[in-house]
C-alpha cells in the first residue's frame, strides 16, 4: 500500500495462469496450457455471471428506479429469480430462421459479439482476490490488443445486418459501421494521451503509474489517476466509449423506434440471448477499459487482497451510468451522431493528444 491506496495494478510477479499452474504443481507447456485454460474459464464465468445479473434483473430495477416505476419483484427475493425464468423462457423458444438469410454468416454473427468482449478481458488487470492476481496476460501492446478485440463487435453487427435479408437489419449494420468509424478514432487517440503519460502500452504499467501520489489534502493522498490528471481526456474517452458500446444516446444501430432493433430484428431464442449477452459484456468491457486507463484499475482503499472488489465496483458504476443515460438522454439522429464524431470528437481528441504531448515534454 502507498498512502492508503492499494497498489493493485503494479506489474505482477505472477499472473493468474502461472499461479494456478504452480498451485497444481505443473510446469512447462502442460502447466501453461492447463493454467491458462482454468484461469480463462474462471474469469469468463465471472464476467458471464455479472452479465446474467445485469441484463435480466439489474437493468430493469435501475431503469424502474430512475423512471419511478415498479420493476420485477414477484419471482424470488427482490425478483432475482427472474434471471432463471428469463433464461428458461428465451432458451426454450423456437429458433426461427427467415427465408433468404446467408445462413453461415447469420449463425456466426451472434457468437462473434460476446466472444470479442470476452477476449478483451484477457489483458485487463482486475486486481487481487485473496492471494490470486486476476490478470490473464500482460503483453507489451496490451492497450492496443484490448481495442483490437473490442472493435470486432462492429464486424458482428455488420454480419448480422447483411445476412438477415432484411432492410431494417441492413440499415442497423450500416449504422454500426458509420458509428464505429466516427468514434473509434477519437477513442484510440484519446487513449494515446494515457500512453504518453504512462510511457507504455502495457496495461499493468498504465495502472501502476497511477498509484503515485498526485497531491495531498488534509493528510489524504490523492492518487495520480488520469481522470484527475487530465479530466478533459477522461470526458472525451467516456463519450467515445458510450458510442463504441452503442448505449444511449448513441444506440443508433438498433434504435427500436426507428429500425425495429436493427441488426438483431431477425434473431430469436438462443441467438437473441447471445446478442443480448454480447451487448452487456461490451458494456462491462468498456467500463473495465475506462477504469484501467483513467481510474487506477483495481486500486482503492484497503488491503491489496480485496482490490478485485474495487475493480468490480468501478465497472458496475460505469454500468449504472449507462443506465442513467438510457433513462435521461434522448437518442441523437444518425446525422447528428456522425457530425458529433467527425467534427467534434475527432478534433478535440487530437487537440488533447497534442496538448498532453507538450505538457509531458515540458514537465519531463
Amino acid at each position: 500500500m502507498t498512502g492508503g491506496v492499494v497498489t493493485a495494478g503494479a506489474v505482477p510477479a505472477q499472473l493468474f495462469p502461472e499461479q494456478i499452474a504452480n498451485l497444481l504443481g505443473l510446469s512447462g507447456l502442460a502447466g501453461q496450457l492447463v493454467g491458462a485454460a482454468i484461469a480463462a474459464f474462471v474469469v469468463g464465468n465471472i464476467m458471464l455471471a455479472m452479465t446474467g445479473v445485469a441484463g435480466p434483473w439489474a437493468k430493469r430495477k435501475i431503469t424502474a428506479a430512475f423512471t419511478d416505476r415498479i420493476a420485477v419483484n414477484r419471482i424470488g427475493p427482490f425478483g432475482l429469480f427472474i434471471i432463471v425464468a428469463d433464461a428458461v423462457r428465451l432458451l426454450s423458444k423456437e429458433l426461427i430462421v427467415p427465408e433468404g438469410v446467408d445462413r453461415p454468416t447469420w449463425d456466426l454473427a451472434p457468437i462473434v459479439l460476446p466472444a470479442s468482449a470476452l477476449l478483451g478481458f484477457a489483458v485487463i488487470p482486475m486486481g487481487h482476490l485473496g492471494p490470486f492476481n486476476i490478470h490473464l496476460a500482460d503483453p507489451e501492446s496490451g492497450l492496443a490488443v484490448v481495442f483490437a478485440f473490442a472493435s470486432i463487435a462492429s464486424l458482428s453487427l455488420v454480419m448480422a445486418g447483411r445476412a438477415s435479408n432484411n432492410k431494417y437489419s441492413l440499415l442497423g449494420g450500416l449504422r454500426a459501421v458509420a458509428q464505429n468509424l466516427a468514434y473509434e478514432i477519437p477513442l484510440i487517440v484519446t487513449a494515446m494521451s494515457v500512453v504518453v503519460f504512462a510511457g507504455s502500452l502495457r496495461m499493468g504499467e498504465i495502472v501502476a503509474v497511477q498509484q503515485e501520489t498526485l497531491f495531498t489534502v488534509a493528510g489524504i493522498a490523492v492518487p495520480s489517476w488520469y481522470a484527475f490528471v487530465n479530466p478533459f481526456a477522461f470526458l472525451l474517452f467516456l463519450v467515445a466509449n458510450m458510442a463504441e458500446i452503442g448505449r444511449n444516446p448513441f444506440d443508433i444501430p438498433e434504435a427500436p423506434t426507428e429500425i425495429i432493433a436493427g441488426y438483431q430484428t431477425e434473431y430469436s431464442s438462443v441467438y437473441f440471448v447471445l446478442f443480448y449477452l454480447g451487448e452487456f459484456l461490451h458494456v462491462f468491457l468498456g467500463g473495465a477499459i475506462l477504469a484501467t486507463a483513467f481510474l487506477g484499475g483495481a486500486a482503492g482503499p484497503g488491503p491489496e487482497s480485496i482490490s478485485f472488489i474495487w475493480f468490480v465496483v468501478k465497472i458496475w458504476a460505469f454500468f449504472l451510468f449507462t443506465q442513467w443515460c438510457r433513462s435521461a438522454l434522448p437518442r441523437v439522429r444518425i446525422d447528428q451522431l456522425i457530425e458529433i464524431g467527425w467534427k467534434g470528437m475527432l478534433v478535440l481528441s487530437f487537440a488533447n493528444l497534442v496538448l498532453t504531448a507538450v505538457l509531458v515534454g515540458v514537465i519531463v
